[in-house]
């Protein structure tokens, strides 16, 4: 009940009756592992860099299925995170505009619900686009995967401490390593986690890629 009434809300606030679907219940069983690497980590000023969003679907991550993008940034936007993101200024300057990119993303995860790690910060950066557009923020469902593996950790030895670092989750899940601030790598290894995390076992179940 709480679900429909929020999501009414959400129609009502909508500014562009385009992206109504959004606001569709999500469909069973599928989740978008969504990434963003940005210019900074403050996230009231930081712009996009990279975004990256890899469908689920049950128990597979459907890698062949992905969207990947460049995001062209401001002229003001400095090289610090293109830097850190091995990025090249040539990659950046031939990114998507902004708006295009923000198109694709929406129209690619569709009403589906968000598997991310701090997800909490991506979400803060794609709405501060997409208020202009919509009116609101997006109304996906989210599950943040470093919460799901502090709460597997906890039940097995509780009053432990829990180091919620992407490298030490990717580590004690048995994760293979892959190059670091890349959005790709990153939304490829957070898809992992939610399997190993809410499959069999709770934290040990194989996790198909496809």
């Amino acid at each position: 009940m709480l679900e429909g009434i929020r999501r009414r809300w959400w129609r009502r606030r909508l500014i562009d009756p385009a992206f109504a679907f959004l606001g569709e219940p999500p469909p069973d069983g599928e989740f978008v592992s969504l990434d963003t690497e940005t210019t900074s980590l403050d996230a009231r000023k930081a712009e996009i860099l990279a975004i990256a969003a890899i469908r689920i679907r049950g128990d597979r991550i459907l890698a062949s299925e992905r969207l990947e993008m460049i995001v062209r940034p401001s002229e003001h936007a400095g090289e610090g995170g293109i830097l850190i993101h091995r990025l090249r200024p040539i990659d950046v300057a031939r990114g998507l505009p902004p708006d295009e990119a923000i198109d694709r993303l929406l129209h690619f995860i569709g009403p589906r619900t968000l598997v991310g790690y701090y997800l909490e910060y991506d979400l803060a950066i794609l709405n501060r686009y997409l208020r202009p557009k919509l009116g609101v923020p997006l109304p996906n469902r989210r599950i943040e995967v470093s919460a799901l593996y502090y709460d597997a950790k906890i039940r097995r030895t509780p009053n432990s401490n829990v180091d919620l670092s992407f490298r030490a989750i990717r580590q004690d899940l048995d994760l293979p390593a892959r190059a670091e601030h890349d959005a790709f790598n990153d939304a490829l290894l957070t898809a992992m986690m939610f399997l190993r995390l809410t499959g069999p076992g709770g934290g040990r179940a194989g996790a198909g890629v496809g």
